[in-house]
């Protein structure tokens, strides 16, 4: 190497502990003689966020307990109607499906009906109906005969047909329905009904002077008897709504018919994905360098064609009157050739000359993070097993969403149970008061007995109250996600820390691989359980916190999207946007502190502080050293999922000659195809997560090498000898005595 290059190296090497002296990232780390890896001699960290960790997890199996023993799944999965009865169950046993009195009311709470619930009578009925009945007055005859659904104990005999309308005590109406997960919904007819087609029994609905009833005037008919409340513009919303339902619900079939017959087709090209991983991964020790320069150079290459390109272009068309024309949608679109040539030369032409100014400055930054990712890739090579290590932390994640899954369900059945009977607090008309019913529910909940067992009136009301109540689930949910949030983080944190300790193992060994020590993963994993539990619960905690506000930022940006004021607007994205900055720059941070941990054993803020230190005294080289890496493994994610995806492709699309045979007849061959993308994305990324971790890992540990060592006997670098070579340093001896 040259006097020049030499000089190079050494301005490179010393710049970033010339910008420390001016006031950023403290003083470069002294030499230790008796440092030589992970310290094994080391105590417990972050005990109190360990102990009140501990605490979140027991007050999480009090919740659970508390969902397993008032809540029911069955309560989501089957049909309930208004007294709390199961159809299909216990004295419901025949009465299988639900039969809504007002489907109109469910259609107007939107989507709020499938979480809410729909605020009609219901009713647990044997069949759902067969034909079409509708209550108006001086429209048609009112015969009791024809009011087939009504309340369990209602006694036609007693009241007026008007008056069991009114009253609710029977449906006003009922169209011709078909059972769609147990529920009685008209499909047809609401389809119908949009059309201005309004049918009842085999005859068009015709008014004293036999003249047809369109769907209009029976949506005014509807608002001027007041039986149902009715306007158009929310009939035509509750119609939208069941007709988004019912096309979702046939493109689900649809899709699940497609899945569950090629999941073995599916699992098979899942462990093609995880091949080519392994496969990749091990030729990115002697192909990594190859791969970056290659992607660089045909970069640059493809922006300074395409400059001159479009300049000939441009020069071609310049003097004619050719145009570019074609249509979106409706709207026909027009431009000069010339002009479209000129501008797209121009602006590859800029990010020509940006690129190749970058790669003039930074060539030598980008070999250390190549040389950085080939040892990095030996690393794994050198501990295979660190290949495996992520199907545990995934198992973890897997068993933490479940447990959170299944606590969600039984919390959200938490108080479905009952409703209030009509005639425990009502007006004079019949009708709910619904003032008294709150008043109610603030003071008799604690004094009335429940028992489930019971019919009586206290109990319904009982019951009631407990379901008013039951906003408390609400909270008791928040706790849940916050919880998932906490342990999916924690297991992530467990994950990396374990890794790092293993690749920290290996960096310190000075004479590779001999001196790396006997099961440095299983060892490390001891060391994380051991002894820095409270760092893994601590640094999980800030992510978990920050992710749960962005939670709450959604639910407030969607609460805003109907309202105009433009200032709220602006200041939910910014404050989506900075809450969204903080979670990646804490994941960087809590990355970095976990990998300080594993080789020093200090506590979180410790490792923090000091890793942060570390990567502001070597800035440069951390920018570069991230992007070069982050842009290597993104490459190879896209050619593990690309090759995956263009397999699935080919076979569902029939094009593999040799196996149209095994190729399967689906409605949406898509849908599989993009299962088998996404599966093989999260498979590719817990395989190169380990290679990210070890690059990382040997980044940190090769800037304090840096800072601690300079290459004399006393004090010999540990790094390879290729890094060695590029930053121009050498050991003055082969042996570290």
């Amino acid at each position: 190497m040259g006097k020049k290059d030499k000089r190079v190296n050494d301005i490179e090497l010393n710049e970033d502990a010339k910008g420390a002296t001016k006031g950023g990232g403290g003083k470069p780390l002294k030499y230790d003689p008796t440092f030589n890896g992970p310290i094994k001699n080391r105590s417990c960290t972050d005990v109190i966020c360990c102990i009140v960790f501990i605490v979140f997890i027991l007050g999480l199996a009090v919740v659970a307990y508390f969902g397993y023993a008032y809540g029911d799944p069955k309560l989501l999965l089957y049909p309930q109607d208004s007294d709390g009865n199961l159809c299909g169950y216990g004295n419901m046993r025949g009465k299988d499906k639900l039969y809504f009195f007002d489907l109109v009311k469910c259609g107007r709470m939107g989507p709020g009906v499938f979480v809410n619930g729909c605020p009609t009578p219901q009713i647990c009925v044997t069949d759902c109906p067969s034909t079409n009945y509708a209550y108006f007055e001086n429209l048609i005859d009112n015969d009791k005969s024809k009011l087939l659904y009504c309340k369990y104990d209602t006694d036609k005999s007693a009241k007026s047909v008007k008056d069991l309308v009114v009253d609710e005590d029977c449906s006003a109406y009922y169209l011709k329905s078909k059972s769609v997960i147990n529920r009685c919904l008209p499909i047809e007819e609401l389809l119908n009904l949009a059309d201005g087609v309004v049918k009842v029994g085999n005859n068009t609905l015709q008014d004293a002077e036999n003249n047809n009833v369109t769907s209009t005037e029976i949506k005014e008919a509807l608002n001027i008897t007041k039986v149902l409340g009715l306007t158009p513009e929310e009939m035509d919303k509750a119609i939208n709504v069941f007709n988004q339902f019912l096309e979702a619900k046939e493109y689900a079939e649809k899709a699940i018919s497609d899945i569950t017959s090629t999941w073995y087709i599916i699992v098979a090209l899942l462990f093609l994905g995880m091949v080519i991983c392994f496969i990749w991964i091990v030729l990115m020790r002697w192909l990594a360098g190859f791969m970056v320069w290659l992607t660089i150079l045909s970069f640059v290459c493809l922006f300074a064609g395409a400059c001159g390109v479009c300049i000939w272009q441009y020069l071609i068309y310049r003097d004619k009157d050719d145009q570019f024309a074609f249509t979106l949608a409706t709207i026909q679109l027009t431009f000069s050739k010339a002009d479209f040539f000129l501008g797209t030369g121009i602006t590859a032409g800029i990010i020509f000359a940006i690129v190749f100014l970058i790669l003039l400055f930074l060539c030598q930054r980008i070999r250390i993070a190549i040389s950085l990712i080939k040892e990095g890739s030996k690393a794994v090579g050198t501990m295979m097993f660190t290949l495996v290590w992520p199907i545990f932390p995934f198992v973890l994640q897997l068993l933490v969403v479940a447990f959170w899954g299944t606590i969600a369900v039984y919390l959200q059945s938490v108080g479905r149970g009952q409703n209030l009977a009509d005639n425990n607090v009502t007006y004079p008309n019949g009708s709910i008061n619904e003032a008294a019913v709150q008043k109610q529910s603030e003071n008799l909940f604690q004094s009335l007995p429940c028992d489930n067992s019971t019919n009586s009136t206290g109990n319904s009301v009982c019951g009631y109250l407990k379901y008013g109540q039951g906003d408390y689930t609400v909270y008791l949910q928040i706790y849940n996600l916050f919880m998932l949030f906490w342990l999916v983080n924690f297991v992530v944190a467990l994950g990396q820390m374990t890794l790092a300790g293993a690749f920290a193992s290996y960096y310190w060994a000075f004479n590779k691989p001999s001196d790396i020590p006997s099961f440095p993963l299983l060892s490390s994993f001891y060391r994380c359980f051991r002894y820095h539990l409270g760092t893994l619960a601590f640094g999980s905690l800030l992510i978990a916190i920050v992710q749960l506000i962005r939670v709450f930022l959604e639910y407030v940006d969607h609460k805003l999207k109907g309202t105009e004021n433009p200032v709220a607007k602006f200041l939910m994205k910014c404050l989506k946007c900075c809450f969204w900055c903080l979670e990646k720059f804490l994941k960087f941070l809590n990355k970095n502190a976990y990998i300080m941990t594993a080789i020093y054993g200090k506590n979180f803020c410790i490792s923090a502080k000091n890793a942060f230190s570390l990567i502001l005294r070597n800035i440069v080289r951390v920018v570069v050293i991230d992007k070069v890496t982050d842009f290597l493994l993104f490459i190879s994610k896209l050619v593990v999922v690309g090759l995956t995806g263009v397999a699935a492709f080919f076979f569902f699309d029939g094009r593999i000659t040799f196996l149209t045979q095994y190729t399967p007849t689906l409605n949406f061959y898509f849908v599989p195809i993009i299962i088998v993308v996404l599966g093989t994305y999260i498979i590719a990324s817990c395989f190169f997560s380990v290679y990210n971790m070890a690059v990382d890992t040997l980044f940190l540990c090769f800037l304090e090498d840096l800072e601690r060592n300079d290459g004399s006997t006393e004090k010999p670098y540990y790094m390879s000898k290729d890094l060695m070579k590029i930053i121009g340093k050498k050991n003055v001896v082969g042996d570290k005595n």
